[in-house]
C-alpha cells in the first residue's frame, strides 16, 4: 500500500534545505560527521516511504552503511580495503566501485544503492529522497579526503560514460 503523501512534499522540501546546510556547514569546517548527522533524517525517511522488495532491501542497506560509517567516523577508524582485498574495485549492485579507506568507501556504497533506489522506485518522492543521498555522499567523500573525491568523481564518470554507450 503507498504511503500517505499529504504531506511528502514540504517533508522532502525540508530534508533538503537541511542536507543542503548540512553540506554548507561540513564542508566549511571539513568535517564529515556534520553532513553525516543531517542526513540522518533524510535516510530514515526513505527507509519508512520505500515499499518494494528491492528498493526496501537497498534502504536498510543504506541505513546500515550509515550507521557504520558514523561509526567509522566518530571511532576515526581506518582500514585499507585495497591491501586486503588486493584489488583496487569491486562490483556493487552492477556497478563499479573503487575501494580505499573504509571511511571513504562507505559513503561510495551509499550513493550506488541511492542510485539503485533512484533507478528502481517508482515514487517521485522516494526518487527525490535518493538524490539528496547521492549529493551528500558525494560530500561526505570530499569533506574526508578532496583528493579521493576526484578520483571516484572520474571514476563515475567513466562508468557513466561506459553504461551509456550499452
Amino acid at each position: 500500500m503507498a504511503k500517505p503523501y499529504q504531506y511528502a512534499t514540504p517533508i522532502c522540501s525540508v530534508l533538503t534545505l537541511l542536507a543542503g546546510l548540512g553540506i554548507i556547514l561540513g564542508l566549511n569546517t571539513s568535517n564529515p560527521l556534520t553532513i553525516v548527522l543531517f542526513l540522518l533524517p533524510t535516510i530514515l525517511y526513505e527507509v519508512y516511504r520505500t515499499e518494494g522488495a528491492t528498493t526496501k532491501l537497498a534502504s536498510w542497506g543504506l541505513l546500515i552503511i550509515f550507521v557504520l560509517e558514523i561509526l567509522f567516523i566518530v571511532g576515526n577508524i581506518s582500514f585499507d580495503l585495497v591491501s586486503f582485498l588486493s584489488t583496487e574495485e569491486k562490483y556493487v549492485a552492477g556497478y563499479r566501485m573503487p575501494l580505499g579507506d573504509i571511511k571513504v568507501v562507505g559513503p561510495t556504497i551509499m550513493a550506488v544503492l541511492s542510485a539503485v533506489l533512484f533507478t528502481r522506485t517508482r515514487g517521485r518522492y522516494t526518487k527525490w529522497l535518493a538524490v539528496i543521498i547521492f549529493i551528500s555522499s558525494f560530500a561526505i567523500v570530499y569533506a574526508l579526503d578532496p583528493t579521493i573525491f576526484s578520483r571516484l568523481l572520474k571514476f563515475g564518470i567513466e562508468e557513466g560514460l561506459d553504461r551509456i554507450q550499452y
